[in-house]
């Protein structure tokens, strides 16, 4: 069996609060396949955006293990996780997190820039032809809508051809036809670049646009609802 683009072992997250601390993940063992989509879904406050920060070497586990590619994202410090994502990893956030003084190119190529990509901006431009927003390249993003933002967002995620595409409510701040639009460009880059994808999101309707729905609760996998919905 290859190794699995994504592997957690008893990963647990727990943070401190005013109150004292906070268990946010209890415990959670889950293996993603290369090339697999997940869906993340379950209740609000059930640990799906914290469980794809570990993923995403975002947030650091403070028990147990979180392995990507095969490497212990645990063990290594900010530098080697910020190479690590920049070379591997495309995230997509509910809310857009685009650069405003910047154009829609300039915010697509920043990340190959940073890689030290000569063509980097020949390949913005290219993926920004891919996701329908060639003509607004030059535009900044208080000069987009909501849903030509995301597609910004997306095409930088997946501009320098992770194996690895990560998004967190990417539809959440959309309406329902831009919502649809993006969830097909997504799943349509997902598969262009053949990345292993893991989607969070409350829509069970579009989890299950996935290989594989994986549900949460209370901070652990809800094998039960796995077991349901596997019958």
């Amino acid at each position: 069996m290859p190794d699995p683009a994504l592997s957690l072992t008893d990963a647990r997250l727990t943070l401190r609060g005013n109150a004292g601390p906070v268990e946010i993940l209890r415990g959670v063992t889950l293996d993603v396949a290369a090339g697999e989509s997940v869906g993340l879904v379950g209740p609000s406050g059930s640990g799906k955006s914290s469980l794809l920060m570990l993923m995403g070497g975002l947030e650091r586990a403070t028990g147990g293990e979180v392995r990507a590619l095969g490497q212990d994202l645990t063990r290594m410090d900010e530098d080697a996780l910020a190479r690590f994502r920049r070379e591997n990893m495309g995230v997509v956030f509910q809310s857009f997190h685009l650069i405003p003084t910047m154009t829609a190119l300039e915010n697509v190529a920043t990340p190959l820039e940073l890689a030290g990509h000569r063509d980097a901006f020949a390949r913005a431009r290219a993926e920004l032809d891919a996701v329908g927003l060639g003509p607004r390249a030059d535009h900044y993003p208080a000069q987009m809508s909501g849903g030509e933002q995301q597609r910004v967002a997306l095409a930088r995620a997946v501009v320098g051809r992770p194996r690895l595409l990560l998004a967190d409510e990417p539809t959440g701040n959309l309406d329902e036809a831009n919502g649809r639009a993006i969830v097909d460009l997504l799943f349509g880059l997902g598969e262009r670049t053949r990345a292993t994808l893991v989607l969070v999101t409350h829509d069970e309707t579009l989890a299950r646009r996935c290989d594989r729905v994986v549900r949460l609760r209370d901070g652990r996998l809800d094998e039960g609802a796995m077991a349901r919905a596997a019958e």
